[in-house]
């Protein structure tokens, strides 16, 4: 069931981690939030990242969309490197949209306008931003709702909207920190068949920190279980059940024993 955290050979992951370390705080009272960690990711796959809290997940990701700046090590979006003297570049950047726990609309703009709005940032037309908003609202589910304002959807419907706007530029790379942790169980049962139509349409790499076990061996190719802090990958699980997968899924006796390993393993190093 564990798998090396490794690509087939000569194939550039869509994201490469090179002894990627972080520490937080000053000499007087450092945090060593994230050990030296080796991954690949590659194009196209749904990885999660998995453990308790403190272990390093979100770190890890906000490190993956540039947010955050590795202390040492070197990391590379589609073979290039994101971050070059401690600036970001431009380049490898463009590659990533982020969804987080909160949808963050804007209360003033409407759902295509808060959708458009990075290709507004970046000089697109009205006409043809609003076009691929409405294109947007189609493929996650809420086309009819352009003109509502992000106060007038459910709490799962803002964050469709909020992985549309994530979409908007046609990055290759999803990065998605509990995207589903603040909805009702019913709802999140919901958005995970979802993003995984989205996904399977989509064809994009996408990593998603969750703190489910469920949640997790329904949506991964992989699973990346990560140690208390300092964070450092414990275990790399794979999830080789069909697609798509359907809620029914979750009785499976296949299923039931990845979902048993891992709440074991957390169990172990909790």
């Amino acid at each position: 069931m564990d798998t090396p955290a490794s690509n087939a050979p000569n194939e550039a992951p869509a994201i490469g981690l090179r002894a990627i370390e972080k520490w937080f705080g000053d000499r007087a009272h450092p945090v060593h939030a994230l050990a030296p960690t080796d991954l690949d990711v590659p194009a196209g796959e749904l990885l999660v990242l998995l453990g308790p809290s403190g272990c390093g997940k979100t770190t890890m990701l906000r490190m993956m969309g540039g947010l955050l700046e590795p202390t040492a090590g070197e990391l590379t979006i589609e073979d290039q490197a994101l971050w070059n003297g401690g600036e970001r570049q431009g380049e490898a950047l463009s590659e990533l949209g982020m969804v987080f726990q909160d949808a963050n609309l804007f209360p003033w703009l409407t759902i295509e306008e808060n959708i458009a709005l990075p290709l507004e940032l970046k000089g697109v037309g009205k006409a043809q931003r609003l076009a691929r908003a409405r294109e947007l609202t189609k493929l996650v589910g809420i086309s009819g709702f352009e003109k509502r304002w992000p106060k007038e959807l459910s709490g799962g419907m803002r964050q469709r909207a909020a992985i549309a706007r994530a979409l908007s530029y046609d990055p290759k790379i999803l990065l998605m920190d509990e995207p589903f942790g603040a909805l009702d169980a019913m709802t999140r049962d919901q958005m995970n068949l979802e993003l995984q139509r989205i996904w399977q349409a989509t064809k994009k790499t996408i990593v998603l920190v969750t703190h489910s076990i469920s949640e997790a061996v329904f949506l991964a190719d992989r699973i990346v279980l990560l140690s208390p802090r300092p964070g450092r990958i414990d275990t790399i699980v794979d999830v080789p059940m069909a697609r798509p997968r359907s809620l029914d899924v979750q009785a499976t006796p296949e299923f039931q024993t990845i979902a048993r390993t891992l709440r074991h393993r957390l169990n172990e190093i909790s």
